[in-house]
């Protein structure tokens, strides 16, 4: 289950954002596909997270939009995965119409629990 948080700069609209969203989860769950987690095609709740926040007066940096996604680790996953990150760059710049993107994607040893 990846948690993604997605931090954007004031001046992205929000039909992007909404755009976005649309396509993320979608995204990710190719992004972060292995044979211990396989993705059918078809997200449903509780396989991704998504968390959006603006930048705040006192955050730092240049770009339009960080996403950051944490997954769980596997060997599979791990031993791919800067092709991993430049294919979801790729397909959010895609989404959104953003080209100052930054990904960034983590993969601790973690554990995930949910209820119905």
């Amino acid at each position: 289950m990846p948690l993604v948080e997605i931090t954007y700069a004031p001046h992205v609209p929000e039909d992007t954002l909404r755009e976005l969203r649309d396509a993320l989860s979608h995204l990710v769950s190719l992004a972060v596909e292995c044979p211990e987690e396989p993705y059918d095609g078809d997200p449903r709740p509780g396989d991704v997270e998504l968390r959006f926040r603006p930048l705040g007066p006192l955050d730092s940096g240049g770009l339009d939009l960080v996403v950051e996604v944490r997954s769980k680790w596997f060997a599979s996953r791990a031993a791919d995965r800067q092709e991993r990150v430049d294919r979801l760059c790729a397909g959010i710049r895609s989404a959104s119409g953003l080209s100052d993107v930054g990904v960034y994607l983590s993969l601790p040893v973690a554990a995930w629990a949910q209820g119905e």
